[in-house]
């Protein structure tokens, strides 16, 4: 089996409709599709819930689920708030200055913007405590080629010493990428 794409990634609202009407205005994301149902497909459990699937571009699909009968909302306390995020691509460093500048004036704390070497990202909550991150690649030829060249010794290396390898520290230590 070859896996083709993600046909999307569900997660749980506090409000759909809220859910739906913050992520138009505020990421342009349109609204594609809802279901709803008093009994889970799945399981045959007896929950209420709303299903609903936003855009998330180039065939890209962002689900929620509004769960009324279910307990409030909360997040894994054993998980950091920075860990667990959804990240999305744009095209250009104007278009990620231009959205944080919207978020701000829309009253959303906007962490960043951050310098990852490869790409550069802003990161921001959404009304149901998602942390969201929008992402602009700068990354060259070379520097994909020499991440690509490591992964497997830094995977390897921390698998036995769950310390951070080294052979990246260029893409936050401050002293930036050397081309070998």
């Amino acid at each position: 089996m070859l896996i083709q794409k993600i046909h999307h990634v569900a997660y749980r609202c506090i409000n759909a409709k809220q859910t739906v009407e913050w992520y138009l205005k505020h990421l342009g994301m349109d609204f594609v599709l809802a279901i709803a149902e008093d009994e889970v497909p799945s399981t045959k459990a007896p929950d209420p819930y709303m299903h609903v699937f936003i855009d998330a571009g180039m065939g890209n699909v962002l689900a929620f689920f509004e769960l009324p009968n279910s307990p409030a909302m909360d997040r894994d306390h054993n998980t950091p708030a920075w860990t667990q995020h959804i990240a999305f691509e744009v095209g250009s460093m104007d278009e990620l200055l231009a959205t944080k500048q919207r978020l701000q004036d829309a009253g959303i704390e906007v962490i960043g913007v951050t310098d990852h070497a490869i790409f550069k990202s802003i990161y921001f909550f959404d009304p149901n405590g998602h942390r969201l991150e929008l992402a602009f690649n700068t990354g060259t030829p070379a520097m994909m080629n020499q991440l690509n060249s490591v992964k497997w010794d830094m995977l390897n290396e921390w698998d036995r010493t769950k310390k951070a390898p080294k052979h990246a520290a260029w893409m936050h230590d401050g002293k930036g990428f050397v081309e070998a």
